[in-house]
């Protein structure tokens, strides 16, 4: 270990990395025996985390925060990849109805970076970010035709010292007979050929052709053809695609789509050409001869410190035991990476003060290092990351020496950049994460300050669908489950997401007691995340109103033109309230949850018997902390579905 490296910051590091193996939860005293750290040890990292959002502590657990992803969205947005070619590979999954995935190269492994996968009853179980091992993979040949000496020998004593692939706990052990292409493949006299043990020929014949096949290398039935994708003559990443020997052999995957594979490929190439970095000689030119930091090429995006000092100023919207830091990154997710100097120490020092020896500074300061990265900043200088920072040169340097002996950073000359390991922290396990599962503990802590049952629902053709709830005990409550669906034309969660419907169609569905043909609904993956055609229209209101509204009591608005001039209001005031619409005796009030377009795609309510307050009272109390925890949601969905496609449902 250099004699220069942060030991908190490697601690830090083990319990992110723990937490990632161990699916993105563990208990304290779990984390102690994994780490072989001391308890208390273990307590202040995670403390910290929690400080920075990282984390959620519940009782003896360290649950991972949907905010830690920004870690490996700075990777991501520095690699560009995915901002560029995803869409490409979107297409070609819905073209050849196939899982399209593109891949890079960790070392002797692959990481996915983005997956467009079919919604079958067999379906790849991979995460964005994790590590398999390159022997197994269609990817893993064509990164390995381009390996020196140094990486081969590499590979082979890490086959030597796992035998098993047991430092790759998403793939299955690798002990079964090879059943692959023996007659082709030699191996040592004796030996009983278990999978991968032909990888040195398949990478030899993927240099040759320019192709690859997994032709069950990983388990029985998975069949797979890649292709690289190459910018200024390198492997920029590896698209995959993948089936089944139900639908296709790896021969016939092959002869099947290999042509349009190509196709796809070309056009790949064409937009990283389009879109080529300037070279690093040109970056170091323009950061020595101007005045302007990172961040003045980044305008757009705050920093750490300026997003804290901004929440100093509404304290309110932090939730309890939450730092302003975290609440402000609640409030500004779309900022982006930290990019503009100065405040970080002024944060870490108010940090220190609240939480004493329990906060370690030197952690926080070195994991914000890799949000320093991100789009137009894939290498940097050591200056580019102090002053992205805020941080000393001294202080930047010896986070950048920890992170480089970790293998979360390389060196080149004087640049740094990240390294495709950044996706080992947390990524995996919070790139399944759902929009339920993001609000749920911020809806948990609305429940518990206001003594009410908080809900969240999504709109599915004219109706709305619970898909959280936090229940409170009371003799009177409200009796709804995930999954009810109710009208969504009477119900306040329901108006908020009507609101925000365009109005092509409002004229038609309106007129005439709303007789106007509904348009079938659809979704657009921009608009809503989750990708799932049952949530959400597209065809505008129309879609999602009946022909006719219903009174379900006598307070229900059922007069098309009373019903407009409500949603007119739901739309300027921001929230919806009902009264007794749905039921007598009930009383709701809502707000919608925002996608990164700002598109409405859920909302969120407190609904209580008309008894328990006024309809003043729910303006003036609730409303303001409906907002916040709808802030809230927002800004871990913003950040969790900057590179993924987010499940609303």
């Amino acid at each position: 270990m250099p004699d220069e490296a942060v030991t908190p910051l490697i601690r830090g590091i083990a319990v992110l990395r723990r937490l990632t193996e161990a699916d993105g939860a563990s208990s304290l005293s779990g984390l102690e025996r994994a780490t072989g750290l001391a308890r208390s040890t273990v307590d202040r990292i995670t403390a910290t985390l929690a400080r920075m959002g990282y984390v959620r502590l519940d009782g003896r657990d360290a649950i991972l925060a949907p905010r830690l992803m920004e870690l490996g969205n700075a990777y991501l947005a520095a690699l560009r990849i995915p901002r560029l070619l995803d869409a490409y590979a979107d297409a070609l999954a819905d073209e050849l109805d196939e899982s399209v995935s593109l891949a890079v190269g960790d070392q002797d492994g692959i990481r996915f970076i983005h997956q467009a996968t079919r919604r079958r009853a067999m379906s790849l179980s991979f995460r964005i970010g994790d590590l398999l091992p390159a022997e197994r993979t269609a990817p893993g040949p064509l990164f390995a035709s381009d390996w020196s000496a140094e990486e081969w020998t590499r590979w082979r004593e890490r086959r030597a010292t796992d035998p098993e692939d047991r430092g790759f706990p998403a793939v299955p052990a690798r002990s079964r007979p090879y059943g692959g292409r023996t007659e082709d493949t030699v191996f040592p006299a004796g030996q009983l050929p278990t999978v991968g043990d032909d990888f040195e020929q398949r990478a030899a014949e993927a240099r040759r052709t320019g192709w690859a096949l997994d032709d069950q290398l990983i388990e029985p039935g998975l069949v797979a053809v890649s292709m690289p994708v190459r910018e200024a003559g390198r492997i920029a990443c590896v698209v995959n695609v993948v089936s089944h020997t139900s639908r296709h052999s790896a021969t016939d995957l092959r002869d099947a789509l290999l042509p349009r594979l190509r196709m796809a490929v070309a056009e790949m190439e064409q937009v990283l050409t389009l879109e080529a970095e300037p070279a690093p000689e040109r970056r170091a030119s323009d950061q020595r001869t101007s005045d302007r930091t990172v961040a003045d090429r980044t305008a757009s995006e705050r920093t750490v410190a300026e997003r804290e000092a901004s929440t100093q100023a509404a304290p309110e919207q932090a939730a309890p035991g939450q730092s302003a830091l975290a609440a402000e990154r609640h409030a500004r997710a779309d900022a982006g990476n930290a990019t503009t100097p100065s405040g970080l120490a002024d944060w870490t020092g108010a940090s220190k003060h609240e939480l004493g020896r329990e906060f370690i500074e030197s952690l926080a300061r070195g994991l914000t290092v890799i949000t320093a990265f991100g789009e137009g900043r894939a290498e940097l200088t050591l200056t580019a990351v102090a002053q992205a920072t805020g941080l000393a040169r001294a202080t930047a340097r010896r986070a950048l020496i920890t992170l480089e002996h970790l293998g979360y950073v390389s060196a080149h000359d004087r640049f740094f950049r990240l390294t495709p390991r950044v996706l080992s922290l947390g990524f995996p396990p919070l790139s399944r994460t759902s929009l339920p599962e993001i609000a749920t503990p911020h809806m948990t802590e609305l429940s518990q300050r206001l003594h009410d049952s908080v809900s969240l629902a999504v709109l599915t053709g004219d109706e709305i669908q619970y898909t959280g709830r936090v229940s409170t005990r009371r003799i009177m409550s409200v009796n709804v489950t995930v999954g009810t669906r109710l009208p969504a034309y009477a119900t306040s969660l329901g108006r908020v997401i009507l609101a925000d419907l365009p109005e092509t169609h409002a004229t038609e569905g309106l007129e005439d007691g709303l007789s106007g043909e509904p348009v079938a609904p659809s979704v657009h993956p921009s608009l809503h995340p989750s990708g799932d055609s049952s949530v959400g229209p597209r065809g505008g209101l129309s879609a999602a109103l009946p022909e006719q509204l219903i009174p379900l009591t006598p307070r229900t608005i059922t007069d098309p033109e009373r019903f407009r001039a409500e949603l007119d209001r739901v739309r300027k005031a921001g929230y919806a309230m009902v009264e007794e619409e749905l039921e007598q005796g009930l009383r709701s009030i809502a707000v919608p949850v925002r996608d990164r377009g700002g598109r409405v795609v859920a909302a969120l309510n407190v609904a209580m018997h008309s008894s328990r307050r006024t309809a003043e009272e729910c303006v003036r109390d609730v409303l303001p902390e409906l907002h916040a925890t709808a802030t809230r949601i927002e800004s871990d969905l913003h950040i969790a579905g900057r590179f993924r496609l987010v499940q609303l449902t």
